[in-house]
This record gives structure tokens, C-alpha cells and sequence, in this order.
């Protein structure tokens, strides 16, 4: 029989054997761990994504420019080479429109909502060097157009006037005539009435006692240039809207094949709006 002493000897022995041989295995996996490629990160189950973003809280992406211009709004200075066509005299027929109206040499006239002064050069061409034409526009690059044009147009009788929606910002009693052509439809702004109402009465301030004005739009309907059907104006509806402002029809025709003309005058109980 092995002694005692024997016995805790071996004992102690195997023991530490044991201990050495777990030790030595946790230390293998542990390195084994440390040597797996890091798990990439799982994206987030469908229930738990946000929601898409809705229609309304996207960011507006930028629409082209449109060629067509509602009632009320400003043609872009951009866009002037689409109101000279080339063949613009034959359907505009200027001539026509200024002996309508009287327009001669040393008339003083205005020309409301000149743009890119297509028909100011017309104007001045008639009233030659002893008379005047005031080239009106609410915006200032359409002014800077028409200062250009009749720089290189050679003419000293043309002076540039900045207006606002409402005032055209003309002499009282100076006028001779006024012309609005072919931009009626963007000064009458359907939701504020008031506006052109103002803008016609400061014109009737504007006239001599024998002086008229001249309303040039497109006819309603569609067919040929100009705005889109719905853009147009009736004429009806300037007949009326003059008339409050103190204006009197003299004139209604048509400038075939595109065109309508009324001229008015002031009326004995013509009065001033500001």
C-alpha cells in the first residue's frame, strides 16, 4: 500500500496537470476568437426602418421653364426674342394701330408695358424728332433692354419711365396717347381687380382733353401667337374696367387676323386715381 505521503504527492501532481491543461485550452479559444473577421452589422428588419419619406416632405425638384404665362405675372426679360417673330409687322400691322390713334409727327405719346421696346421703336419712328415717346415697364431689365435698343437704334426721342403694377408714373394732362400692346392680359390680375382700375384711371390722368388710349391683345380664342386661350382677355372686360376708370369707348375692331383694337377717350366726368 502506497504511503499518505505518497498518495497527496501524486495527487497534487495530476491536479496541476489538469489545471495547466484547461488553462492552456481557454487561452486557445480565446485566440481563436480574436482571430474571427469582425461580423459586419445587420441592417434593421422592415418593421424597424423609418418610413419613407412622404410626397409633401421631399425636397421640390426644379421644373423646367414654361413658355406660357398665367394672368397677373411679369413676361421674363429672358424670354424677348418670343415676342419678335419675324413676320410680327405683317400681323401686328403698327401703321394701322397709330393712325387709329392719331399718332403723328410731334405726337407725345407712352407706351405702357413697352418690354423689349418692339413697338416704342415703331412709335418713336412716327412722332420723328420733334415728338416723344415714354417707354414704360414695371420691370428694370425690361428698361435696360429698351436702353440698349435705342441706343443702337440711333434715337434721342425715347426717355425710359420705371412704373409700378398700378402707377405708370406719366405726367398729369401730357399724353397725346397711350398705348397698351399686347399686355393688357398680364396687367389685369383677376384676384386684385383694384389694381388695374388704379392703373387705367392714373392713364386717363395722363391724357390731354383730346388724347385716347389704345388697347392692342389677341383675340379670344386660340389659333396664331400670343398667350394661351385661358391667358386671353376679353374685350369686354377692358371696355368695362376703362370705363369705371373714366375712359370712353371710341373704337372696337379687329387687326386680322390675330388682333383686337379699342381706342377710348376721356369722359366729361374723367377723374384721376391714385
Amino acid at each position: 500500500m502506497m504511503p499518505v505521503i505518497a498518495w497527496n504527492a501524486l495527487w497534487r501532481v495530476r491536479l496541476a496537470s489538469v489545471v495547466t491543461v484547461c488553462l492552456v485550452a481557454l487561452c486557445a479559444s480565446l485566440a481563436a476568437q480574436s482571430a474571427r473577421p469582425a461580423q459586419p452589422a445587420q441592417s434593421p428588419s422592415p418593421a424597424s426602418r423609418p418610413p419613407p419619406a412622404s410626397p409633401a416632405s421631399r425636397a421640390p425638384r426644379a421644373r423646367p421653364a414654361q413658355q406660357t404665362h398665367p394672368k397677373g405675372r411679369l413676361f421674363p426679360p429672358q424670354d424677348l426674342g418670343l415676342l419678335e417673330p419675324s413676320d410680327r409687322d405683317q400681323w401686328s400691322k403698327p401703321d394701322l394701330i397709330m393712325d387709329d390713334l392719331g399718332i403723328a409727327d410731334g405726337s407725345v405719346v407712352a407706351d405702357l408695358g413697352a418690354g423689349g421696346g418692339w413697338f416704342t421703336i415703331h412709335l418713336a419712328r412716327r412722332v420723328g424728332p420733334n415728338g416723344l415717346v415714354l417707354a414704360e415697364d414695371i420691370q428694370p431689365l425690361m428698361i435696360e433692354a429698351i436702353g440698349r435698343r435705342v441706343q443702337r437704334e440711333g434715337l434721342s426721342n425715347v426717355q425710359t419711365v420705371l412704373g409700378t403694377a398700378s402707377d405708370p408714373k406719366l405726367p398729369t394732362g401730357f399724353l397725346d396717347a397711350v398705348l397698351i400692346a399686347d399686355s393688357y392680359h398680364e396687367m389685369d390680375d383677376p384676384a386684385r381687380p383694384e389694381v388695374i382700375l388704379t392703373l387705367l384711371g392714373n392713364v386717363a390722368r395722363s391724357l390731354k382733353p383730346q388724347g385716347r388710349l389704345g388697347v392692342v391683345d389677341f383675340l379670344p380664342g386660340g389659333g396664331g401667337p400670343g398667350p394661351l386661350p385661358e391667358e386671353r382677355v376679353d374685350p369686354e372686360a377692358v371696355i368695362k374696367a376703362a370705363s369705371a376708370a373714366g375712359l370712353k369707348l371710341q373704337t372696337h375692331e379687329q387687326v386680322p387676323p390675330f388682333l383686337f383694337l379699342l381706342v377710348f377717350g376721356k369722359s366729361s366726368g374723367a377723374h384721376s386715381s391714385r
